[in-house]
């Protein structure tokens, strides 16, 4: 199998764009544009629709499968797990194919083959993924909470149940490095959960009597983890846009993640239940919650308590009412804020400056700001870039390439950086955008985009 660096692992995939763009052989050459990963892989390709009144199948784009399929291949026998690429085809087949990356310090790009975010600041996290939670010295376990009842009701409606022994749940606290709650123990007590092991073999209605009986498809103790914020992961681009907020009539801290979330079961859709040991104002500890799989921040709160949540009782929390205090993130573009000035106040940490079809604004008004850390603009609508240097407590910057470009000839490109992202518009070539990319990464020594240069020839294009 030819390396990745071969012409000939890459001639497939580029005659397959090349087809795809015919209609620009007019031109003196033709640029096309991707990337390619070891399991997903993204191609501006016009695939033929299927005959009609049938689905697309596997042959439909079997050409397209197998050119991909040479480039994976190559990739699996490297270090390299994700790469994009450039190519520039005249009409005589005179090809530059242009190989760009991988860098450690730079995101995959999402569907497109521009660098994602650049993390200037190795194993820096955004500001939510940092933020622990907040101490509530008054919290208590809820009333509900009733070790007997519990166990009388799991024994009744699992008689047939193994339970864990003192020493294995000691095993789970110390590998956890926290006490496991009493409710919790007691669970574990009547039922270990160790299903697809010894206990139950292929016996699958064992199992779904264990979800009846607890609620939940049951971890057993080894699979127990704490979903502290690093165990929710998010790229840079979209963590450093979120805010962690909670409301002051609130049961669950608004969090990523906490070193007192225990995840323990999930509900069959991907979402997590935790017992909650560091709960909101108006929270119990051991609390259910539940933590969303499409959400990054936050848990819902299913059951004040364990003796709850397997009762089938409801919580009888009623807070989440309205909260007085001005967002923490806000939006300027046409559907939403209409200015800078409506956005600015003393809290806020995030600024995204959307499409805008008025004159481009000024960031004067967020100047000063004691919580900015994130600011998004995009392309062509600040007035002046050079304001940007005045933002001093910026650890996210995301910009277009004209804006970025202002801030590196002017040596204003803010210090206090972590991480920063490139906004590209449609379909521009990727190597400029790199250049500036290895600008940024540059000024804070980090690892650059490789860039590797392959010539080659596809033949007179027709």
């Amino acid at each position: 199998m030819p390396s990745i660096h071969d012409f000939t692992t890459w001639e497939p995939v580029l005659r397959l764009l090349l087809a795809s763009n015919a209609e620009r052989y007019a031109a003196p050459s033709v640029r096309v544009a991707g990337r390619i990963g070891r399991h997903s892989w993204s191609l501006a390709l016009r695939r033929q629709p299927p005959p009609s009144g049938r689905a697309a199948q596997i042959e439909d784009m079997q050409d397209e499968f197998d050119a991909v399929k040479r480039v994976q291949s190559a990739l699996a026998d490297t270090d390299i797990n994700d790469i994009s690429f450039t190519a520039k085809i005249s009409l005589t087949g005179k090809t530059a194919l242009h190989l760009l990356g991988p860098s450690p310090a730079v995101e995959p790009g999402i569907g497109n083959p521009h660098p994602g975010a650049l993390i200037l600041v190795e194993g820096s996290l955004p500001e939510p993924w940092r933020r622990l939670p907040d101490p509530v010295p008054g919290a208590v376990p809820a009333p509900s909470a009733d070790l007997v009842l519990l166990e009388q009701t799991l024994r009744e409606r699992l008689p047939d149940a193994i339970g864990a022994t003192k020493a294995e749940i000691a095993a789970a606290e110390a590998r956890l490095g926290v006490t496991l709650p009493d409710e919790l123990k007691v669970l574990y007590r009547v039922t270990r959960a160790r299903w697809e092991w010894e206990d139950w073999g292929d016996d699958y209605e064992a199992a779904e009597r264990v979800f009846a009986a607890v609620g939940c498809e049951l971890f057993p103790l080894d699979k127990l983890y704490v979903t502290d914020a690093p165990s929710r992961y998010c790229r840079w681009e979209f963590a450093a846009k979120e805010a962690v907020v909670t409301p002051p009539d609130a049961a669950v801290q608004g969090l990523v993640g906490s070193p007192g979330w225990i995840a323990f079961g999930d509900n069959g859709g991907g979402d997590r239940l935790a017992v909650d040991l560091t709960p909101g104002p108006h929270g119990h500890v051991g609390q259910i919650i539940m933590l969303s799989h499409e959400e990054s921040t936050g848990a819902e709160l299913l059951a004040d308590s364990l003796t709850d949540l397997v009762l089938e009782r409801p919580s009888g929390h009623r807070g989440g009412g309205h909260d007085d205090r001005q967002p923490a993130v806000a939006w300027v573009n046409i559907r939403s804020l209409e200015s800078v000035e409506a956005a600015a106040h003393p809290g806020l940490e995030v600024l995204s400056i959307g499409v805008w079809d008025d004159e481009p604004v000024s960031l004067s008004p967020v100047i000063g700001l004691p919580r900015l850390r994130t600011l998004t603009a995009y392309p062509g609508t600040l007035a002046d870039p050079l304001e940007i240097a005045k933002l001093t407590g910026l650890e996210f910057l995301e910009l277009g390439p004209q804006e970025w470009r202002v801030l590196l000839d002017a040596g204003a490109v803010p210090r206090s950086l972590s991480a920063a992202a490139i906004e590209v518009r449609g379909n521009e070539d990727p190597l400029p955008i790199v250049a500036i990319a290895n600008e940024l990464l540059a000024l804070w020594d980090r690892p650059q985009i490789i860039q590797t240069v392959i010539e080659g020839d596809l033949g007179p294009v027709t």
